[in-house]
């Protein structure tokens, strides 16, 4: 019987890979997709989904770097020329409202207090009345008008801010107080003088010599009282260059002070990420002087213009500078942001950096992925 000579397959060529060896569709996922196509894939979804975050929270929460800390520059002038004979703070110390920051040399000052002194006593004598009472009480009103003085002019700076909203509603009312306590001890130093003038008797209180010896004394008991320098309100020394020995000339900033009361943020957002922000959106604060804590503030209010430098002189052309790239650069204006966090009132300093992210709306998702990402840069804040 014959057989049929079994089908023999032709050798393969030298490299040829066998039909059953493996290939690279089996190392492909399940429905065709290779590994690197999930991974890229996934990028691709993450970027666009970063994206679109970006930008609705550019709008609902925005937020920037650019922003600093800013508050009251107040130089210290004296009222009164003299050489200075005590310095009592120095550099960067932290002093309270009201507090001596220093002496000048009273000893011309007193003289003329003791030369007023005498005048109004011989004028009491001319009309045989005594001017002793007189005397005293002058020098309380002297010291109650110098206190005033000082505490109006603060509650002046702390009424502008309060009318701005740069600083809480709180410290506006004790400016406030302090203001109506000073003019009580003033009333008060008034009626004991005018007690003590009315003494003297009608003769006396209408004597023009009398009077002009009055106002002398007055003159005399304020500009000594004004040869000590008092702290406007609480805050730190700044730039300090006087010593002991040094002429102080009336008018003439001897110190620079840092008030610590009245800090507000300025913050300088993009213009096409301020058209939600309204006056009163609660505001998220990282200050680089303390990483890691957030503290809350509150819009007080959006600036509605800046200077550019294109000013010219009147019948000049302008000069407009050309953009670089085909980007041009956002403009930014600033947003006034007020501390509504009593905590940062010692952490404030003129000029410190920060963070802030506003919240625009009542949007939950993204005030909390908001949330989440001025904590993350509050963390970042310990490496920069």
């Amino acid at each position: 019987m014959s057989t049929e000579p079994a089908e023999t397959k032709p050798p393969s060529a030298e490299g040829e890979v066998p039909a059953d060896s493996s290939t690279p569709e089996k190392n492909a996922a399940p429905g065709g997709k290779s590994k690197v196509t999930r991974i890229t894939q996934s990028v691709l979804t993450v970027c666009a989904l970063f994206l679109i975050w970006y930008l609705i929270a550019d709008r609902l929460t925005p937020s920037t770097g650019q922003a600093r800390v800013r508050g009251m520059i107040i130089p210290v002038v004296p009222e009164v020329s003299g050489v200075v004979e005590r310095v009592l703070v120095g550099v960067n110390d932290i002093v309270t409202g009201g507090q001596p920051l220093l002496h000048i040399n009273a000893t011309d000052y007193e003289l003329a207090v003791r030369t007023a002194e005498a005048s109004l006593e011989q004028a009491g004598q001319n009309v045989g009345a005594q001017t002793a009472d007189v005397a005293g009480a002058q020098a309380e009103l002297a010291n109650a008008r110098v206190l005033l003085q000082n505490v109006e002019v603060d509650a002046v700076r702390v009424f502008s801010l309060g009318e701005r909203r740069l600083i809480p509603q709180a410290d506006v009312d004790d400016a406030r107080t302090r203001l109506d306590e000073a003019r009580g001890d003033v009333t008060t130093a008034e009626a004991k003088l005018s007690s003590a003038t009315a003494q003297l008797g009608s003769v006396g209180e209408n004597n023009p010599s009398v009077r002009a010896a009055l106002a002398e004394l007055e003159d005399a008991r304020l500009d000594l009282a004004r040869t000590t320098v008092y702290s406007p309100t609480t805050g730190g020394v700044g730039t300090l260059r006087v010593t002991e020995g040094h002429y102080a000339t009336a008018g003439q900033p001897l110190m620079t002070f840092v008030s610590a009361e009245d800090a507000w943020i300025e913050a300088y957002m993009r213009e096409n990420n301020i058209g939600n922000v309204e006056i009163g959106d609660p505001v998220e604060i990282v200050l680089d002087v303390a990483p890691g804590r957030v503290f809350d503030g509150v819009v007080a209010s959006i600036g509605y213009g800046i200077n550019t430098g294109q000013d010219v002189a009147i019948g000049a052309l302008p000069t407009v500078s050309p953009a670089a790239g085909w980007l041009r650069e956002p403009q930014r204006f600033p947003v006034i942001v007020r501390f509504a966090d009593d905590e940062a009132r010692g952490l404030r300093r003129e000029g410190g950096q920060s963070d802030v992210i506003i919240y625009t709306g009542g949007n939950w998702v993204m005030n909390a992925l908001g949330w989440l990402s001025i904590r993350i840069k509050a963390l970042f804040s310990y490496l920069y």
